[in-house]
């Protein structure tokens, strides 16, 4: 990909100065690594997007189920498990 860009950042001399340093120890330029920083904050930034947009669907999913009547209370989820879990200890 070419480089056509400039990205210019005000920081402290001694996090500039402990970056570099940390670059060059990894034999790496200290640019490359940025880009790799960048690109990670980009997809953690997608991931978390992607997720919201899951759990949102989840949610409405649920509230529609709920809404046509094929919901249940969680007294009946939880006794439901219960019986589940005594069930299969009783095989083990």
């Amino acid at each position: 990909m070419a480089k056509e860009a400039v990205f210019t950042l005000k920081l402290e001399p001694e996090l500039r100065d402990a970056f570099v340093a940390a670059a060059e120890a990894a034999h790496r330029p200290a640019s490359q690594v940025v880009r790799e920083l960048m690109r990670d904050y980009i997809q953690r930034h997608q991931d978390e997007q992607d997720y919201d947009a899951f759990l949102r669907a989840k949610v409405a999913a649920a509230r529609s189920s709920v809404s046509a009547g094929r919901g249940r209370p969680n007294d009946d989820v939880e006794a439901d498990f219960a019986r589940r879990r005594n069930e299969a200890m009783r095989r083990t």
